[in-house]
Order: C-alpha cells, then sequence, then structure tokens
C-alpha cells in the first residue's frame, strides 16, 4: 500500500498517507521524524532559506538546515508572503471544450430562474424577529405538512442599528436569498422600526414577483403568528403548482467551499471539487470559488486564467483590497492557517491556498463578483468574501449557487440555505462522522482513480439536484446564515 505521495515531479517534500514512524524506510529514504499522516517530510536536504516545493511552487521557505527524511512543518518553515504586491496579466487560458448537453430534472419558475429545491424560506428583515420567523415556520411546516420540500427560516442578528455599508451587506445578502430560486415562496418578515425595515428593503429587491414573496411587517398586525400561517398557505398554494421537469445543466449553479482542510484536502477532495467543476462548465453550467483570504500565495494562478484584462484587474483588487481590510484593524494579514489546519499538516498560507484552489479546476475565470452580488455568468466566477464557513456558504447561496460542495479533511456538520454536499478527503473521517459527511474522496488515495470517483460524484451531484438524495444537513435540519460585518453598530 502506498505510504506516501509526491504530489507534483518538480517537488522536493513528500506528505504521508498514514502516521509514519521514525526509521522507517519510504521511497529509499529513511526518516529522521516520525511523520503524522497528512504531513511533510523532506526529499533532500535543505540549507536555511532554501525554498520548500509542494504542488510545483513554493510554499515558503526553510527557517534553518532540513534533513532529507525529516517532518517539514511550523516548527522549520516560514510564509514567504508579504504585503501588498503588483501584478502582471499573463494570460495562461485553457482552450474551450466543446460545449455538452445534458438535464437535471429541477424546477422553472417564472422569471426563467430553476430551482433544485421547492421550499418556502422566510427571510427576516431585522434579528428581532427571529422568534417569531421560527415559531411561523414551526407551526407552518406541521400545518403543510408533505406539500413542499419544506418551510424554513434563517436567524440572523442584523438589519438594524447599522450603517454604510455594514446594512448594504446584510440588504446584499437577504436580497440575494429571497430571490433564490430554491425557494418556491418568500415570506418576508419584518418589525417595522428597523433601519431595514421593509419599505426600504422593497426598494433594495428591485422587481419581484407578488406571487411568490409575501411581505409582513410584525408592529402592523394584531397576530402576526396567524397572520403568517396565512401567508404561508398562500405561498405553498403557488409552489404545489410547480413539477420537476428536464432543465439544461447549464443552468446548474454550484459553489465551492473547503473548511477544516487537512493535509489531505489538496490531494483528494479539493482536486476532486476541480474536476467537477471543470465538467459543469463544460456543460455551460456556473461554478462559484470564494473565500478571497486563501487564495493569498495562489493568487497569480487565478489571474492569469482571468479571460480579459479587465477580470485581471478585478481579481487584482479582490485581493489587494481583502489584505488592505486586515491592515486597517492592524492585523497579519498571514495569520492562516488555523489551528486545526495546522494538525493536519498544513503549514503556511500559500501550502493552504495551493490546495484551496484547487477546488475550481483548470476553468478559466469569467466573472468577478463583489460580496453578496448574484452571478448572471456562466463559467467560473470569482466571489469575494471572507474564509468564515457560515459566512461564505451564505455568500455563496445568495450569489446564486444551488448547492454548495464543501471539502473537509478535519470534519464540520455546518450547512447553509441549500444542500451543502460535504465531501472528506480521508476515508476515516468518512467512517468516523457518516451523519455529517455525504461523500468520501479518500478512496482516491486507496483504490480508485481519480477519473472513477469523479464519474460517481458527478452522478451523486445530478441525483442531488434531482431530489432523488438529500444531503446530510438537509436530514438533519442543519441550516445556517452568517452576514459579514465591518462596520459601526448604532
Amino acid at each position: 500500500m502506498l505510504k506516501s505521495i509526491k504530489i507534483n515531479s518538480n517537488d522536493n517534500v513528500a506528505v504521508a498517507i498514514d502516521n509514519l514512524k521514525k526509521d522507517e524506510l519510504i521511497e529509499s529514504i529513511t526518516l529522521i521524524d516520525d511523520i503524522p499522516k497528512g504531513h511533510k517530510f523532506a526529499l533532500i536536504d535543505f540549507k536555511e532559506n532554501d525554498e520548500i516545493i509542494k504542488y510545483g511552487f513554493p510554499i515558503g521557505k526553510s527557517t534553518r538546515e532540513i534533513k532529507k527524511g525529516e517532518h517539514v512543518h511550523t516548527h522549520n518553515l516560514k510564509t514567504n508572503l508579504k504585503g501588498l504586491e503588483e501584478y502582471n496579466y499573463v494570460p495562461q487560458l485553457n482552450k474551450s471544450e466543446e460545449v455538452l448537453k445534458g438535464t437535471f430534472k429541477g424546477y422553472l419558475r417564472e422569471n426563467g430562474d430553476v430551482g433544485i429545491r421547492n421550499e418556502i424560506w422566510i427571510i427576516n428583515t431585522v434579528g428581532c424577529v427571529n422568534k417569531v420567523a421560527e415559531k411561523i415556520a414551526l407551526e407552518s411546516n406541521k400545518r403543510f405538512a408533505g406539500k413542499t420540500d419544506g418551510i424554513f427560516t434563517f436567524v440572523h442578528p442584523f438589519g438594524c442599528s447599522q450603517m454604510g455599508d455594514d446594512q448594504i451587506n446584510t440588504q446584499k445578502i437577504l436580497r440575494g436569498l429571497v430571490k433564490h430560486p430554491n425557494a418556491a415562496g418568500v415570506l418576508v418578515l419584518g418589525l417595522g422600526c428597523e433601519n431595514n425595515n421593509i419599505p426600504v428593503f422593497k426598494e433594495f429587491v428591485g422587481e419581484y414577483d407578488e406571487d411568490r414573496v409575501k411581505f409582513l411587517n410584525a408592529q402592523d398586525s394584531d397576530d402576526e403568528l396567524e397572520d403568517g400561517l396565512r401567508l404561508i398557505g398562500e405561498l405553498v398554494d403557488k409552489a404545489t403548482t410547480y413539477k420537476r421537469k428536464d432543465l439544461s445543466i447549464s443552468k446548474l449553479k454550484i459553489g465551492l467551499k473547503c473548511g477544516g482542510s487537512d493535509g489531505f484536502s489538496g490531494i483528494t477532495a479539493n482536486p476532486l471539487v476541480g474536476v467537477i467543476s471543470d465538467i459543469l462548465v463544460t456543460y455551460g453550467g456556473t461554478s462559484i470559488l470564494t473565500e478571497v483570504p486563501e487564495m493569498f500565495g495562489a493568487e497569480t494562478i487565478l489571474m492569469n486564467r482571468c479571460v480579459n484584462e479587465d477580470l485581471f484587474n478585478k481579481t487584482v483588487d479582490l485581493i489587494n483590497d481583502f489584505k488592505k481590510y486586515f491592515m486597517r484593524y492592524d492585523q497579519e494579514i498571514y495569520e492562516n492557517p488555523s489551528p486545526g489546519n495546522k494538525a493536519g499538516g498544513i503549514s503556511t498560507l500559500e501550502d493552504k491556498s495551493l490546495g484551496c484552489t484547487q477546488k475550481c479546476g483548470f476553468s478559466n475565470v469569467t466573472s468577478v463578483l463583489d460580496y453578496g452580488e448574484m452571478t448572471n455568468t456562466h463559467g467560473l466566477n470569482l466571489l469575494n468574501g471572507p474564509g468564515n464557513d457560515i459566512v461564505a456558504i451564505t455568500n455563496l447561496a445568495s450569489s446564486g449557487a444551488h448547492m454548495i460542495l464543501f471539502t473537509t479533511g478535519r470534519g464540520t456538520p455546518v450547512g447553509g440555505p441549500v444542500p451543502t454536499v460535504k465531501i472528506s478527503s480521508n476515508t476515516d473521517l468518512f467512517l468516523k462522522k457518516p451523519s455529517w459527511i455525504d461523500f468520501d474522496a479518500g478512496i482516491i488515495l486507496k483504490d480508485k482513480s481519480m477519473e472513477e470517483v469523479s464519474k460517481d460524484f458527478w452522478e451523486f451531484i445530478i441525483k442531488i439536484a434531482n431530489g432523488e438524495i438529500y444531503t446530510k444537513n438537509e436530514e438533519n435540519g442543519y441550516r445556517e446564515i452568517s452576514i459579514f460585518k465591518n462596520g459601526v453598530t448604532l
């Protein structure tokens, strides 16, 4: 059985697939240290300040001499990354493949959008009505059981006492959820005295279908629970008129996310999702990559795959503006990776980013979106936003993603408003947390090829889109949102 892997022929470190012992002979190298699984060991002798190469790119420099067979990690490796950088556009575009044709069974909405679920959503303009919304959802699911794919609300603490861009961020995210086609109907629930009150929010939302979107202001109602149930009943009646039909795969939009990554994430789960992203793009669909701080160190790969110089410049701004955000608060730009990432074998931000960005495969970048902006461009989209798991999955859902492919090496139960497909980077996690994990990418290190696994996974994704399979977050009822905050609260 394979005990280690050299990811790229130019690498000068290898990754342990299982826990390896000191003095063990691995590929003609005698190990100097115990090497935990997912961690790196040296394939050559390093001097101080030598480049350490993984994925074919530098992931940092040695802080001292490192002997062949020695453990390479945070104790002897440091990042190469600094502050703001200047970039040059050096296009490295991939040739367009012939567009494939295929279908899935989804719900066609009146405006031409499609959904993969037929749900009712309660969207709160302000956190003050969270408990009211939860009670309406609870009673509605009892009263209208079996008529839709479920009635859900997503609590949040915002919508009032926010100023400037902070309130706009809240409104953008909530607008994206109101317009999301996985919801056959939406009840917008307000209080009445909040900054983001219903008249203000209606103007921000813009055009909407009055049969699909209803509004309720709790302060104006004598019985907000009963009024809410009545409006939900009208939305349920509307939802029952939709039936699944064959629709082009080009209509599918999939978000790409990782959380709790480990040393295998960049070897198994993330490259697998990258293959799926490329397949989707070949069908004319849309994939969306966010987590800007986890592009640092791999950003030039994305920049040079931008289809034109304007998108290149937008990507440069995407990166440098996020660095400036860190700097405004006197925070270390390269605080990443997290403690869990380090425990799993990831040493520097370059190490993490080069693994993370593999989720978007090799497709060209066709669009760069601001935080809370909804996608309308096929192909690979870059979406401004942080890496925080719940903030990122909310951002992806609000941008229009029908489902999110979420890779993890450490494991997490979190789920968003849309189906959140958990892909384990290692089989141990898949076996340990069957109630969290939907698909095991760890088998790529064992007895199955990437080609075989990606074929199986693509079929699995289409079944989710068809409603034949529900994700673990859906089965568990784990649906959360969180909104990026960057401003003053009154």
